[in-house]
């Protein structure tokens, strides 16, 4: 195969609906992916089951055994504590409070483990080999069904006294807004999300507002989602180009308060809305450069992220290598 098995790194990338699971070198090179469905409902036994299979699959395709990894790396959704390697709570997880998920896949596998947030993974996936690549202070968003994110100062992913900072998709944008999961009002995620713009076309509609979305929903409107909205936009309707433009001026908004606070050299906007593209993100930036310090926008570049749907796997993998091999500085970014 050619390759040292003291590079080798599995990445899990664990989702409400998904798991991801690959074999990475230090290069990000994928040497095997396995993709399964997350049986959420069942329960904790049954999702880590299934997480164990489908890492077994994973070192199959890539003729190796888990005792050939340097480390394990696990993005997991919600609210998680790496140093502890326990998993709070996550609304994607119906029933999971205080799971210690790094140890129990260390004591499966017998290799060392290291849990991340998945948007926090996704962030170090775009950091070593996506559009943060030579950045060094830079923050990544994931605009999807809710939103996520991940802060990088100095090359590092940030994660604060507990383990829970990036959770960018809980700022209050309005404090009359919408009700989110987490039991607050007008979170960021509320207003711009994927969720948000399917809400607030269901609202709209049952309002009586006349539009052509319901045609590519087969008239149901509970199957009103953000590609439903985009294609009616691009089709010319009048209400699905209102719905992006609300949800481009919330994003804006967030976007401005990131741009203030931290600063930074980037930001990376990945998820699944993100792909509207200049529809969404050019009157978002737009926004944003009304309502953010001239200096601090001037000094950031929009980025859409490079990675897809590998970021939070590759991350995952780069993140526990890193970890396990920080002191012998093996895991180097990849340069432009």
């Amino acid at each position: 195969m050619g390759e040292k098995h003291d590079t080798l790194s599995l990445g899990i990338d664990l989702g409400g609906t998904k798991i991801l699971t690959a074999v990475a070198n230090a290069q990000g090179k994928m040497l095997s992916r396995d993709h399964s469905i997350t049986p959420a409902k069942e329960g904790q036994d049954v999702v880590v089951k299934s997480i164990l299979e489908s890492v077994g699959r994973a070192l199959d395709q890539a003729h190796i055994a888990a005792a050939d990894l340097a480390a394990i790396g696990l993005g997991a959704p919600g609210l998680s504590n790496p140093e502890t390697g326990i998993l709070f709570t996550s609304p994607n997880l119906p029933g999971w409070k205080n799971v210690p998920l790094r140890d129990i896949i260390e004591k499966e596998l017998g290799r060392k483990a290291f849990l991340i947030n998945d948007a926090n993974a996704a962030a170090v996936g775009e950091l070593y080999f996506g559009a943060g690549r030579g950045a060094r202070d830079f923050i990544y968003i994931t605009v999807s069904t809710g939103i996520g994110g991940g802060i990088i100062i100095d090359r590092k992913i940030y994660t604060g006294s507990a383990g829970m900072a990036g959770e960018l998709g809980h700022m209050v944008i309005d404090d009359e807004g919408p009700q989110c999961n987490c039991g607050n009002k007008g979170c960021w995620e509320t207003l711009a999300s994927g969720t948000a713009l399917a809400r607030e076309a269901r609202h709209r509609i049952k309002e009586g507002a006349v539009t052509s979305i319901l045609r590519y929903t087969d008239g149901n409107i509970e199957k009103i989602n953000a590609e439903a909205i985009q294609e009616a936009a691009q089709a010319g309707d009048k209400l699905a180009n209102e719905l992006i433009t609300r949800a481009a001026y919330y994003l804006g908004v967030g976007l401005a308060n990131l741009v203030n606070i931290f600063n930074p050299e980037a930001i990376v906007i990945g998820g699944g809305l993100s792909n509207i593209g200049d529809m969404l993100l050019k009157p978002a930036f737009e926004e944003a450069k009304r309502r953010a310090f001239k200096q601090a926008y001037q000094a950031v570049r929009f980025a859409r992220a490079e990675l897809g749907r590998d970021s939070g796997v590759l991350g995952a993998a780069a993140f526990a290598l890193d970890k396990i091999r920080a002191t012998e500085n093996t895991l180097e970014p990849n340069s432009e």
